[in-house]
């Protein structure tokens, strides 16, 4: 047409393509042997079919969608012929059900294998459901310079059945709302810091640490502290060394050995020992995303200030960059206020 709207058709053997085209957003449907304007094919791998638009684009299919680059040569088979994916999905679940009997057997934490066996029936096989199914033989990637966020209503699943790799460039950060659990089948596990402390806690209950052979604890430059508010216990073989409000107690059913070039009995003395002070864990949080009102001024230091019951101060701080007050913790669902602005307005509470 005469504003270059095309449906083209080309018949030449070995150059068949079908180009259905607007210029607007420059959209475009190619078929088969993909051209230029210049009818001369657009690269190596310029066959096939190309959508594209410059404009925003959409595929949505209601009742479910299937994207695939298994192949199915000469166009035979059904449309929605899913066998490679399905054998993938039910490898993958197989494994998944070797390590959870595994796990079960160690007294560890197993996996939800007959709800993933339920939705491979009900929703992969079928597509009976709503659901998009990805397949292709020699992998699938996904990047972006910039977040990915990947989310789920119920649960997400990840099998594979070689390595599972999580690299970070800065931090690493997992939360669970129930246990976190980790198992090793065959081999051991390392919790390493190259810089800075690791530290354990078990905030509102017991710790156990337990192995099977040796256990060993060690210090390469510094010293070993073992302090408890009520009592240490260090028993063997019914032999025990117990310290319990300022006594030490020594049991055993045999004899008792002090090797030593001197032995020294003095007056009574004692030393304390600062406690780690673990905050009681509380259960409700929420955080305010201001970005829509400060968006332009967040490069400046926005101050908030927050206001729980009977006009008692929370919290106060500065905006992150990305317009967010600091996370607000309470033992029970309450309502708040937040004043935020410059310092100069806060003085007065004005918002």
């Amino acid at each position: 047409t005469w504003a270059n709207n095309k449906l083209r058709m080309e018949d030449k053997q070995g150059q068949e393509h079908i180009k259905l085209a607007t210029e607007y957003g420059k959209t475009q449907l190619n078929l088969g042997h993909i051209v230029d304007s210049e009818r001369q094919k657009r690269g190596d791998n310029g066959e096939g079919f190309e959508l594209r638009t410059d404009s925003w684009g959409a595929l949505r299919a209601g009742k479910g969608l299937f994207i695939s680059s298994d192949g199915q040569s000469g166009a035979q088979g059904t449309v929605l012929n899913r066998d490679e994916a399905i054998a993938n999905l039910e490898q993958a679940l197989s494994l998944a059900k070797s390590l959870n009997k595994a796990a079960n057997t160690a007294k560890a934490e197993g996996t939800l294998t007959e709800e993933q066996e339920g939705r491979l029936k009900n929703c992969i096989k079928d597509l009976y459901r709503q659901v998009i199914l990805l397949s292709a033989p020699d992998g699938i990637a996904s990047a972006t310079p910039q977040s990915q966020l990947h989310t789920a209503g119920q649960h997400i699943h990840h099998i594979s059945g070689g390595d599972t790799d999580i690299s970070a460039g800065s931090n690493f950060t997992a939360h669970a709302v129930g246990s976190v659990n980790l198992f090793a089948q065959s081999k051991g596990a390392k919790l390493q810091a190259n810089q800075g402390k690791v530290e354990i806690q078990a905030q509102n209950d017991e710790m156990q640490i337990n192995a099977l052979k040796d256990a060993t604890i060690t210090s390469s430059a510094g010293k070993v502290t073992v302090a408890a508010k009520d009592e240490i216990l260090l028993t063997s073989g019914g032999g025990y060394i117990k310290i319990k409000d300022g006594n030490i107690e020594l049991g055993c059913r045999k004899m008792v050995w002090v090797k030593c070039a001197g032995f020294q009995v003095m007056g009574p003395s004692s030393v304390s020992f600062p406690l780690h002070n673990i905050p009681p864990l509380q259960t409700f949080s929420n955080r305010l995303d201001l970005y829509d009102i400060f968006g332009a001024s967040l490069g400046e230091s926005i101050n908030y200030v927050v206001i729980g019951n009977k006009d008692k101060q929370v919290q106060q701080g500065v905006l992150d960059k990305m317009g967010r007050t600091q996370r607000i913790y309470s033992d029970k669902a309450e309502t708040v206020k937040i004043f935020a602005g410059y310092a100069t307005l806060l003085a007065g509470k004005e918002d």
